[in-house]
């Protein structure tokens, strides 16, 4: 196997598998209820400690275990990313979903002083998913010149622009009214 495009795609292929597999048993132990403190299900030793004096790794730990959906979310989320690996045709976007949820992962664990080792899986797997765009730089350099590409639009006289201007003032006063006496 000489061939360095043969290389080059062993290479991506080995490095989306191995995301794939360990953001899986992340994902699925969120689902499972098997990573954080649950309602109902603290450690007793956390039970009887002084909020002042819990230490980061059970604050974060009760805190992201305490909503149901938001673990759902997260364990879904690495897992919808993990899969979406799997396929040519998919994979940048499994890489899109899963940098923010790594990256939040990384800066949680750095925060509130989770083991290291945790946050090492984590800086492995982000650094693996940016050499799977580094392997794909052409496609993701097409992607975002066309979603930053300037749209052709026709010009605007200074009397279309203030109207233009002056309307969307009167929609951002109706969100903004809907928005505060919608909460109450």
């Amino acid at each position: 196997m000489t061939n360095p495009t043969m290389i080059t795609r062993t290479i991506e292929l080995a490095a989306r598998l191995y995301v794939f597999v360990f953001i899986n048993i992340y994902g699925m132990g969120k689902m499972m209820v098997g990573q954080f403190h649950t309602r109902g299900h603290l450690p007793e030793q956390l039970v009887q400690t002084p909020l002042s004096e819990v230490g980061g790794f059970d604050l974060a730990w009760t805190f992201f275990g305490y909503s149901r959906a938001y673990v759902l979310f997260i364990g879904m989320s690495q897992v919808i990313g993990g899969f979406l690996l799997l396929w040519q045709r998919t994979k940048l976007l499994g890489v899109a979903i899963l940098i923010p949820v790594l990256l939040n992962i990384i800066i949680v664990d750095y925060c509130f002083t989770i083991p290291s080792g945790a946050m090492w899986s984590a800086v492995v797997y982000l650094v693996l998913l940016f050499l799977v765009l580094y392997l794909n730089r052409e496609k993701v350099v097409a992607a975002f010149s066309a979603l930053t590409a300037r749209e052709a639009m026709p010009a605007l006289d200074w009397k279309q622009w203030l109207l233009m201007l002056g309307v969307a003032g009167v929609m951002m006063i109706g969100l903004f009214l809907v928005e505060v006496f919608g909460v109450h």
